[in-house]
C-alpha cells in the first residue's frame, strides 16, 4: 500500500471494513441492538492489540 512492499496495522484498519462488512452475519440480538456489520468489525479492531 502507498507504494510499499508490507501493509501497517493503519492499512488493515482502513481497508478491513470494506472487506470484511459482507462476510458478517448478525444475531438477532445484535440487529435489536441496532448494530451494523461495520459496527462489529470497528469494535473488534478497537479490541484486538495491534502486535
Amino acid at each position: 500500500m502507498s507504494g510499499r512492499a508490507y501493509v501497517t496495522p493503519q492499512d488493515v484498519k482502513t481497508v478491513g471494513p470494506d472487506v470484511l462488512r459482507h462476510r458478517i452475519l448478525l444475531s438477532y440480538e445484535a440487529e435489536a441492538q441496532d448494530l451494523t456489520s461495520d459496527d462489529v468489525v470497528q469494535e473488534v479492531f478497537n479490541t484486538v492489540d495491534v502486535p
